[in-house]
């Protein structure tokens, strides 16, 4: 396959925000930076951010994940300083998500690359926020290469950032999941895609892929050897460039994932969302008509022929984004975002919602229980005449259906 994928965002460092002026503190020589999560959501929309992961060589895949280059990074954690970001108990309560729920489930998280620190920092954010112990030795982490061993891959700080995220954004969605870290050798679509077969047959009902590149027309042969799983809820992110559609959220047997801002404000939810665009931090969302993908039969959207892009989405925007615990890539505590972050979530709350019927197809579920969803109607994620860059009341491309209330809208 011929993915390539060039990023439009700027490795810009530094800018002084609101933020870095709240708190800090010093902890064991670290400095510690504290602004609530509030203060971090009104942080100036045009935030600097920086991608995780270099730009895809030809042939190959990218993460989707985005830091926050403007938030100062800390490992010390004390009483007077709690971490910058969103947290467990704020997706919780955005998405009217149980606290309890996804006992005995495992949700996969497919990345390329090792992440040497993934469990040691895993549970370090697991701890601080309180959450039940997940490890190798009590059996709820695992962590294995493309072939289900432990001959793991070359460790790359870009990738494992985003594996931070991921196995974070499980933990924060559903903290008595299992996790299931399967590590591909390459950024290579054939061997991400083995990495998904590989997660399938040892047993998850729930794979998550925060990675995309452009399409080409060996799409619909990739979508038959990796995608095609019925009984498996397989989460995809939808891309961090705006308006334009990334492959395999293409693919016709995915939950393609799209991003939102999440806002605290004085409503009876308690939050809003919009769709993370240009105007905030970052290029925003991907979202799009497929050029080689077939329309799933539950898609009726009217002005794209082929696949539609996105079904779901969740929080992305890195200036409302995620507290992530990463000392590969980064130096502790720090703000993450990116679809790569909507994509861990939607699969959290397939899992949540429980295991999916043996022959059922998971993406259809949605589109099935419209109602059940936050219906997204504000903001856009580029330039375009109708509902594929621009939210509206019912289906847009940035956002799909509407983000998780509760878990109804994820059963078969």
């Amino acid at each position: 396959m011929q993915h390539i994928r060039t990023s439009r965002f700027g490795q810009r460092a530094g800018g002084a925000s609101a933020l870095l002026s709240l708190v800090a503190l010093v902890t064991g020589g670290l400095l510690a930076a504290a602004p609530t999560a509030a203060a971090q959501q009104a942080n100036d929309p045009a935030s600097n951010v920086k991608q995780l992961c270099a730009t895809a060589k030809q042939g190959q895949m990218h993460c989707l994940a985005l830091e926050r280059t403007d938030v100062q990074q800390h490992r010390g954690i004390t009483a007077e300083a709690a971490p910058s970001g969103l947290g467990p108990a704020d997706l919780q309560k955005a998405y009217n998500l149980p606290a309890s729920g996804g006992s005995g489930q495992t949700v996969a998280i497919v990345d390329a690359q090792d992440d040497p620190n993934a469990e040691s920092d895993l549970a370090t954010y697991r701890s601080q926020y309180g959450l039940p112990a997940c490890t190798t030795a009590n059996g709820c982490f695992k962590k294995v290469d493309q072939d289900g061993g432990s001959n793991y891959p070359t460790a790359d700080a870009g990738w494992a950032g985003e594996i931070s995220l991921d196995v974070d954004m499980v933990s924060a969605a559903c903290p008595q999941c299992h996790i299931l870290l399967v590590e591909a050798k390459s950024a290579n679509m054939d061997d991400l895609g083995a990495a998904v077969n590989r997660a399938v047959t040892m047993g998850a009902k729930f794979v998550s892929n925060s990675y995309g590149g452009g399409e080409d027309a060996s799409d619909t042969t990739a979508d038959s050897k990796y995608f095609n799983h019925p009984g498996v809820a397989i989460t995809v992110s939808s891309g961090d460039s705006g308006y334009g559609v990334e492959y395999p959220a293409a693919s016709q047997y995915v939950t393609a994932v799209g991003g939102t801002s999440l806002k605290k404000d004085s409503s009876t939810r308690g939050w809003s969302e919009s769709v993370w665009g240009s105007s905030s931090g970052g290029d925003g969302a991907g979202s799009g008509c497929s050029a080689y993908d077939p329309k799933p039969s539950w898609q009726k959207d009217t002005a794209c022929a082929k696949r539609a892009v996105a079904d779901v989405a969740a929080v992305a925007d890195p200036a409302t984004g995620l507290a992530v615990y990463d000392t590969y890539q980064a130096s502790g505590w720090n703000v993450y975002g990116g679809t790569s972050a909507s994509s861990p979530i939607i699969a959290s709350v397939y899992a949540l919602a429980g295991a999916p019927g043996a022959s059922s197809t998971p993406s259809s579920f949605p589109y099935a229980h419209t109602g059940s969803l936050n219906d997204v109607t504000s903001g856009a994620n580029g330039s375009c005449s109708d509902y594929l860059c621009k939210a509206g009341t019912g289906y847009d491309g940035p956002t799909g259906l509407g983000t998780p209330n509760g878990t109804a809208a994820f059963t078969g």
